[in-house]
């Protein structure tokens, strides 16, 4: 009998980790592939009949056309300020030292982890008619600006969110560029802008690609910030399909989804193509030697470059450190512009007597909380699993890669409104309806968009470890799973909190399915209670904003204390 349990056992080991990547497969086809499948066939087979009409529709009518323009317009413009605005902080933190350099790098993370809708809240808070902005104005005797509901207030706030994944990007080819060809270059007589032009740029430009693809695929699918930002008069496809859910208007609806889908999918593979090529690029070179920036000798070229980051420090505290500060300072300001904690005491009163139809604050800090604990137990697994899978070599680990990564390139609205066609509706199986509705549909789809940021967060860890360390345990006699569980996974122990804080602080941000499978009002999270409070009353809004910011700056910290400058979007 003990031979019998000990062989049982060996063979389990043996098998472990196909059984459990088996069963990562079956969880991610049940909640991703089958509802976003769900949604391509809803473009295709309307009334009972299989037709390609709807998207015909969507490819020709102009009416549609114009959408899709205006959505890669605002895109395009949104990347080009982007890459502006991020240029300038790689130039900082790759070329020069200086006290709080570090922490300066460690918090172009932050973007990555503050919910888009409380961007948006910042952005009214800051630009709005009685915004910082026009009370300063106001205060200094010069003209009100109206830049709210406009497209250059969508324009700014993406780029709060994208500039530093570009300069995230940039910063780490920069520190690439070996050191011994600028100066070879110099010595055959390049003057430092000859060598900059000849040897640094070149090798820039790829990474500056790198960024300004991504923050187009970004931008593109941008939903939270065009809605509160622009409103149904600055309509992209991501809103005008949300409107067409509204309406109960799902073939149309998924004819614009799967078109998007189409356009991200092929952006993010030329992406993924450009990675592949450049994961190696960079090793064993000499980093260039970082100068100070407040040397000891004052010179022109010190006191342009001084000049220069001030003005840089400048346009970086009107873009980035304005909204957040806004939003505090909105929160406990009253009509006449005196303190009060009205709007966090009207957010008490509103949790005591709301009805069951207005949205209850204390209610959504629950369900935020709550769901992201159930999307934390999902996701972590997954992505660890998947971490596993994709740092192991044999035949088809790219194809396996693609297919674990396609979460990535899909929308939130497209994956809600598949969860909601297919799951939340339910599908018949064995004549028996099945349905995921509620919280566990919410859990599913945050847990979907999550799990490859844990991935992406252990995966560089578990890959960067001396395989020596697994051979020593594999001829000791430990099986494959007792090496990683005993061995490779303490090691890379710190990114796995970090992917947990980044699938936590995801979940509690996200809007796009949130919105769309949340039933009423007793399942709302606090980024939906936010953009219902925008709706009608901007104090409470960023009061409920300021809860948000709380609690997703606490995730921050955890991400940045153990897990440094690996995962996140920026290291895609």
């Amino acid at each position: 009998m003990r031979r019998a349990v000990a062989a049982l056992r060996r063979w389990g080991e043996r098998r472990a980790l196909t059984v459990v990547a088996a069963v990562t497969a079956l969880v991610l086809g049940l909640l991703f592939y089958y509802p976003v499948g769900t949604v391509f066939v809803d473009a295709v087979y309307v009334g009972g009949e299989w037709t390609l009409g709807p998207l015909v529709d969507v490819l020709t009518d102009p009416f549609y056309r114009q959408i899709f323009r205006f959505t890669a317009y605002q895109a395009l413009l949104s990347t080009a300020a982007s890459v502006a605005l991020g240029l300038p902080g790689a130039w900082v933190l790759s070329r020069f030292d200086f006290r709080g350099r570090e922490t300066l790098r460690s918090l172009t993370i932050l973007p990555f982890v503050m919910p888009s809708i409380m961007v948006a809240i910042g952005f009214v808070a800051t630009f709005g008619r009685t915004g910082t902005l026009n009370r300063l104005l106001e205060a200094l005797g010069l003209t009100e600006v109206t830049l709210l509901y406009s497209l250059p207030a969508i324009v700014v706030a993406h780029a709060f969110y994208n500039a530093p994944l570009v300069t995230r990007v940039t910063t780490a080819a920069w520190e690439s560029v070996d050191a011994s060809a600028v100066e070879t270059a110099r010595t055959l007589g390049a003057s430092p802008r000859r060598a900059f032009r000849d040897v640094v740029l070149p090798q820039l430009l790829p990474a500056i690609a790198v960024g300004a693809t991504l923050t187009f695929i970004f931008t593109f699918a941008s939903f939270p910030i065009v809605l509160a930002l622009g409103g149904v008069q600055l309509a992209t496809v991501e809103v005008f399909i949300y409107s067409r859910v509204q309406n109960l208007a799902f073939a149309e609806a998924a004819s614009l989804a799967v078109v998007e889908t189409a356009l991200s999918l092929g952006l993010t593979y030329a992406y993924l193509r450009y990675e592949a090529r450049m994961s190696s690029s960079g090793r064993g070179a000499r980093p260039q030697r970082r100068r100070p920036l407040w040397p000891a000798s004052w010179t022109r070229r010190a006191a342009a470059t001084r000049l220069a980051v001030a003005g840089y420090g400048a346009v970086v505290a009107l873009v980035f450190v304005a909204p957040v500060a806004s939003m505090l300072l909105e929160s406990v300001t009253g009509p006449q512009g005196e303190f009060t904690l009205d709007h966090y005491l009207f957010l008490l009163e509103r949790q005591r007597t709301g009805t069951s139809y207005q949205v209850r604050p204390l209610t959504a800090v629950r369900n935020s909380l709550v769901f992201g604990l159930g999307t934390l137990a999902l996701a972590l697994p997954m992505g660890v699993v998947t971490s596993v899978l994709t740092t192991r070599d044999f035949r088809g680990r790219k194809v396996l890669d693609a297919l674990l990564m396609a979460p990535l390139t899909v929308s939130g609205i497209v994956v809600g409104l598949g969860m909601l066609r297919g799951l939340v509706f339910g599908t018949v199986v064995f004549g028996t309806r099945v349905q995921v509705t509620g919280a566990l549909a919410v859990v599913a789809a945050h847990a979907v968009g999550a799990y490859p940021f844990v991935t992406r967060t252990v995966a560089p860890l578990l890959g960067g470890l001396d395989p020596r360390l697994v051979e020593s345990a594999r001829t000791l006699g430990a099986s494959r799973v007792r090496a990683l569980l005993d061995i490779e996974l303490p090691l890379v122990a710190a990114g796995v909190v970090a992917g947990a804080a980044f699938a936590f602080a995801i979940s509690i941000g996200e809007f796009d399915s949130t919105v769309i499978l949340a039933e009423g009002s007793n399942s709302y999270t606090m980024p939906v209670a936010v953009q219902r409070y925008l709706g009608r009353r901007l104090g409470p809004a960023t009061a409920m904003g300021c809860v948000l910011l709380v609690v997703t700056g606490l995730s921050f910290v955890v991400i940045e204390r153990f897990g440094g400058r690996t995962g996140g979007r920026g290291g895609f």
